[in-house]
């Protein structure tokens, strides 16, 4: 670990100590008029909600600029966020996820109700670091969201592995005193028949049950078209085009009843069930064309793959008095993903297989995690300490994922192989929330985590904030960050192969091709997290200035001309090279997030106001090969236009501009790229538009227009042939959505 990080040093037991004395402080103090002065400090974990790297969609956001179905479409214009795919190859250009401060959406936890969420984890990954996935964000209707939390940076360390690049927290709608619901519909137009539009219907419920019992329902069916086979047709290099991107068909429901043992505390048990299915465009990871079968299902818009998912959980929540809280969830979650098998050898890699067959892969998570907070008095600072722990456990079943031999049984036992791989990860944190001063807050933690096959995991954090003046605040934090290998990359039997130009240079292609081997030996991706930050708060003025640096080390790859001499299997003139999953050298993330917002009519802005942030990308490169980690651009900017003409009429005018996108230098076989795959992706910008009526406080319309200008891109390859010009940009198109309630 880098000598640059101080937190480092301080001795875990030393930390320890010092929480257990907060602790009995905590429970030694009797004097009520102390114990009513600590209740104005937050938690730990409020406090660093109002860190630099943080962001909130409110639920006014999601009405002004509802999503079309993802809502990363919308998370995506907060400061540090992109879509990009988990590697600069740009195999599934169009399966962009969620990305913040360029780590890779594989390093994004993504949570509902603080809940992790890892359905994506059911999809085998390929050895680029790519999974055929819409990831993780499109569970719940927009129609159903209280507020989207984005957490970039070290405020996210305390959510523990997955989390290095940050977490976006999903917070839905509680429910209410009172008999309330809604239904809304919205139908996306686009201008080219060649790009699907979309339509969703979705509906909400609550109210009281009986005298101490309250529900909250939702449910949503929603339907996004796939782009036509023939969108990228002026790229195609061989028979069949790039493939656009895909549909997907939605179905959710969901159901929360609140139990109110007392006036302070409660258990909500919730319980729900979806069901995405995709409409094919075409995709495949490497190959040219795929196989024919595949393209006859990209045009007759079939189902490829199907995810059932299954959740249930139960949180109990209790405030005790004078400040005392605890939570405590347990919680289920369950995905079987079905889908046509892609190749797992050369030539259709990637692409669904001739014989159209389907396999099941299945994935069980179990987690309970709870917490408790106290304030306290010590050395005559007002304090607010929490412990918390968690325990997860995570179960998969992927027989068609392990079904890959080598053909020689020198590197995996066909006979004793399953598709079955477990992992199970507990663990402790304390934090405490500390008021050194009326304007100096200092926020501590300490995190342990220990890991059923890769040992133990310490991850210190120290965050502060400093009030210059009543308009001036500096903040500042550092954080270490970790994430476990996942059931793909450790399992000894998942064998992946590839031919051609899959193969490196460096090494002599002895006639059948490469393969790379699950590796139980794998040590942890970490990330050394900083960030420091100036805000300006006044009289609707808003703007901040942050400086983010993640040093980023033992990143689990599979390039294997980054390797070293690979084994080699069977006999000469009829052998084949075999590598492993391992973990590459450091890599650096470095850049600037700012936000202005700029009041211009109405008391604070709130008639007309201009909201802008942006993002500048310093640096985003893996040291040991000079390559990007996430294909992202140099600098994002979004600027919103907010118009509050009445109580009736409000509008919006929105504009992004993206920076240029460096394409990779070196091919996937190592060798230096040439022609087309040196291709970078220009500067470009989209404007859009929207306005809103309320005909009366049950009955809400709201109408806009994407890409004003229709500005088009278009993919140009499937992989990495395509340079940066791995993912399609919707021309312009027509919204319309309609909102009943009571």
């Amino acid at each position: 670990m880098p000598a640059s990080f101080p937190v480092t040093r301080i001795h875990p037991l030393a930390l320890a100590i010092s929480m257990a004395l907060v602790s009995l402080q905590s429970v030694a103090q009797t004097q009520p008029k102390e114990m009513s002065e600590v209740q104005v400090l937050g938690t730990a974990e409020e406090e660093l909600k109002q860190a630099p790297g943080v962001s909130v969609i409110t639920q006014e956001d999601l009405e002004k600029r509802p999503p079309a179905n993802d809502l990363s479409e919308l998370i995506r214009t907060m400061p540090g966020v992109n879509l990009t795919g988990n590697s600069s190859s740009g195999q599934y250009g169009n399966n962009r996820q969620i990305d913040l401060r360029g780590m890779g959406p594989e390093n994004t936890l993504i949570l509902i109700d603080g809940i992790p969420v890892s359905s994506r984890n059911s999809t085998r990954m390929g050895r680029s670091g790519e999974r055929n996935t819409r990831g993780d964000s499109n569970w719940v209707p927009a129609e159903a969201i209280e507020r989207i939390e984005v957490l970039r940076g070290p405020a996210a360390a305390r959510y523990g592995s997955g989390a290095a690049g940050g977490v976006v927290n999903i917070i839905t709608k509680p429910p209410t005193d009172t008999y309330a619901g809604s239904v809304t519909v919205y139908s996306l137009f686009p201008e080219h028949s060649a790009e699907g539009g979309s339509k969703r219907l979705g509906f909400n419920l609550s109210g009281p049950l009986a005298d101490k019992l309250s529900f909250r329902l939702f449910g949503n069916i929603a339907k996004t078209e796939a782009d036509s086979l023939a969108l990228n047709q002026q790229f195609a290099t061989g028979i069949t085009p790039p493939a656009g991107r895909e549909g997907v068909r939605n179905r959710d429901i969901n159901a929360l009843v609140r139990w109110a043992l007392t006036e302070k505390q409660s258990i909500d048990f919730n319980v729900g069930m979806s069901r995405q299915g995709n409409i094919y465009a075409g995709d495949r990871a490497v190959s040219t064309d795929g196989t024919p079968e595949a393209t006859q299902l990209a045009q007759a818009g079939a189902e490829t793959n199907t995810l059932y998912r299954r959740t249930a959980s139960v949180t109990h929540r209790g405030d005790w008095g004078a400040g005392h809280r605890s939570r405590l969830t347990f919680s289920y979650e369950g995905t079987d993903n079905t889908r046509f098998n892609e190749g797992l050898a050369g030539g259709p890699e990637g692409s669904i297989q001739a014989a159209l067959q389907k396999s099941t892969s299945e994935l069980n998570n179990y987690l309970v995690n709870g917490e408790y907070s106290m304030p306290s008095q010590l050395f005559g600072t007002s304090q607010v300490v929490t412990f918390g722990f968690d325990h997860r456990t995570e179960k998969l079943n992927d027989p068609y994922g392990n079904s890959q031999n080598d053909n020689t049984g020198q590197l995996v036992n066909a006979a004793s192989r399953n598709g079955k791989a477990e992992a199970s990860l507990t663990g402790l944190f304390a934090e405490d929330n500390i008021a050194l001063t009326d304007k100096l807050t200092l926020t501590p933690g300490l995190r342990f985590d220990h890991h059923d096959n890769f040992g133990s995991n310490w991850s210190p954090s120290l965050n502060t904030s400093y009030q210059l003046t009543n308009e001036i605040t500096l903040k500042g934090g550092i954080a270490r960050a970790f994430k476990a290998p996942n059931l793909y990359q450790s399992n000894p039997n998942y064998l992946y192969f590839t031919m051609g130009q899959g193969c490196p240079v460096n090494y002599t292609n002895q006639g059948l091709g490469c393969y790379i081997l699950g590796n139980a030996d794998l040590n942890p991706e970490t990330s050394i997290n900083k960030e420091i930050g100036i805000a300006y708060t006044s009289r609707g003025w808003v703007s901040g200035l942050t400086y983010f640096h993640n040093y980023y080390n033992n990143k689990i790859a599979a390039d294997m001309f980054d390797q070293g001499p690979p084994i080699v299997i069977g006999v000469p003139g009829s052998a084949a090279q075999a590598f492993q999953w391992f973990n590459a050298g450091k890599a650096i993330v470095q850049g600037l997030e700012g936000t202005l917002t700029v009041p211009l009519i109405g008391e604070q802005g709130n008639v007309l106001k201009l909201i802008n942030n942006g993002t500048y990308m310093i640096e985003n490169e893996q040291k040991s090969t000079g390559q990007p980690l996430s294909m992202i651009p140099r600098y994002t900017v979004n600027s919103t236009l907010d118009w509050t003409v009445n109580d009736k009429v409000s509008a919006q005018v929105y504009a992004t501009f993206y920076g240029k996108q460096k394409a990779r230098t070196l091919g996937q076989a190592g060798g230096a790229a040439t022609g087309l795959a040196l291709s970078d992706r220009g500067s470009y910008s989209l404007v859009g538009l929207s306005a809103g009526y309320k005909f009366s406080k049950s009955l809400s319309l709201r109408a806009g227009i994407n890409n004003l200008f229709d500005k088009r891109l278009f993919r140009q390859n499937n992989s990495s042939g395509a340079g940066a010009n791995t993912y399609n940009e919707p021309g312009r198109s027509l919204y319309v959505t309609m909102t009943a309630s009571f």
